[in-house]
């Protein structure tokens, strides 16, 4: 099976293929397995995630609420990273059917087991004198 990536070039976009079976994808679920950091930072990486979570860890919120909390987040990467939280069963999305929709977003179970993570990473930029 062949799975398809964007490779950015300055002149032009292109399509470029992946195997499933590369010696990239086998040696990445090798580590994905066999190492509980690289885990982690396969659910939580990234730059937007942790702030998303961060902001979801004194309850639930609406999307334009987190939107308001995280100005410099563009609606594309918000959306897409609140799906991949969803995906990584990190965040729970809870529309109700009314007009205008009302979707709220909360941590699940595993979501909140992540509050030590985020607190120790609050810790250590505190201590460290990013704050």
């Amino acid at each position: 099976m062949l799975t398809f990536i964007q490779v950015l070039t300055p002149k032009y976009v292109t399509m470029t293929a992946v195997k499933e079976s590369s010696t990239r994808n086998f040696n990445k679920g090798v580590a994905l397995t066999s190492c509980p950091v690289t885990f982690v930072m396969e659910k939580i990486g990234g730059y937007w995630k942790p702030i998303i979570i961060f902001h979801l860890m004194s309850g639930p919120k609406r999307y334009s609420e987190l939107k308001r909390a995280i100005p410099q987040i563009t609606e594309k990467m918000l959306i897409q990273h609140l799906k991949q939280l969803q995906n990584d069963d990190l965040v729970h999305r809870d529309a109700q059917a009314v007009i205008p929709p009302v979707v709220t977003y909360s941590l699940t179970k595993s979501g909140q087991d992540l509050f030590q993570v985020l607190d120790s990473m609050v810790d250590w930029a505190v201590k460290n004198g990013s704050v």
